[in-house]
Order: structure tokens, then sequence, then C-alpha cells
């Protein structure tokens, strides 16, 4: 029941999105047009921006982060949801989309490092590897989703896979 509250609370946000930036959206709108009460709301979410993240999460948290077919396909979910992304990228309040999508993958990623490598800890290269990698991919996943309409997402992640630095390579492709 928890799940499709929230799923229904995200649809409605995403709605209300397609017309209006995050700064305009204040959450007794989010429950008004979702015909909830702001406790509800409040059960679920800290605040709107915990909302715009946990739409990020849920929808990255079903990609395989190393599989070029899976990146591509939450890719262009992306640009389905074409609207709700560009206004989130484009906030630049208290928590951008961005910051949410570098924490997200620089834990996924030292996780399956950490995985692979059947370790508790990595090196200092390793993680600085993973961060510069994650800063990158999530910088060009933007400028992919806002200014890009011809490039295909398997094109971009190829690339981006393709750039991933060497001590990453190694552990996940060797």
């Amino acid at each position: 029941m928890a799940e499709r509250t929230k799923l229904w609370i995200a649809n409605t946000m995403k709605e209300l999105m397609k017309n209006q930036s995050i700064d305009k959206i204040r959450v007794t709108e989010i429950c008004r047009r979702a015909e909830i009460e702001r406790p509800t709301f409040y059960y679920h979410f800290q605040d709107k921006y915990d909302l715009v993240a946990w739409i990020f999460f849920h929808d990255a948290f079903q990609t395989d982060v190393l599989s070029v077919e899976s990146a591509a396909k939450s890719m262009n979910k992306m640009r389905q949801d074409f609207l709700f992304y560009k206004r989130a990228y484009e906030d630049t309040s208290q928590n951008p989309l961005w910051q949410y999508m570098v924490e997200y993958f620089v834990k996924r990623y030292t996780e399956e490092a950490k995985a692979v490598l059947g370790t508790d800890t990595l090196d200092t290269q390793t993680i600085y590897s993973i961060r510069l990698y994650c800063y990158g991919t999530a910088g060009m996943t933007r400028e992919w989703l806002l200014n890009d309409n011809i490039t295909p997402a398997e094109t971009i992640v190829t690339m981006m896979f393709q750039s991933m630095p060497e001590a990453m390579k190694r552990i996940f492709y060797n």
C-alpha cells in the first residue's frame, strides 16, 4: 500500500511539473491534486525535493549500472518523462537532482566494486575514479537530455562506458 501511495504522489508531481517548475509547486498543491492529506505526504516524504529524489531513485534502482542496454533503457525513459527531468535538472534550489544522481551512482558503483573485489574498502584511486566517472556521466546525461535531440541514448551510454576510467574498467570488465 505504501509503495502505491508513493507512486500516486510521484505521478501527481510529474503531472504538476509538466506545467510548473519545482520552486513554484507547493506541497499543498500536490496534496490537493493527489487527493491526500498533508500528513500522508509527510509520512512518505520530507518535502517536495525528497519526492523528486525518490522518483529518480525509483527509476534508477531498476538500472543495471554495468549494462549498456539497461543504462540506455533508463535514459530513454528519462526522455519519455522529458518535462519532469528537464525541470528537475533546471532546478537550482536547495537539493538539485544532479547532486542526488552523483551520490546515488557513486554509492552504486562503490558497492558493485566492493562486491566484485570481495572487500569492504576501496583504495583512494578507485574511489576517485568512481566519483570522477559519476560526476562526468551525471553532467553528460543532463547535457544530453536538455540540449541533444539527435543522439540516441545507446550511443551516449556507449560513449560513457568507453570513457570509464581504467581503474573502473579493470574491476568491472576484466
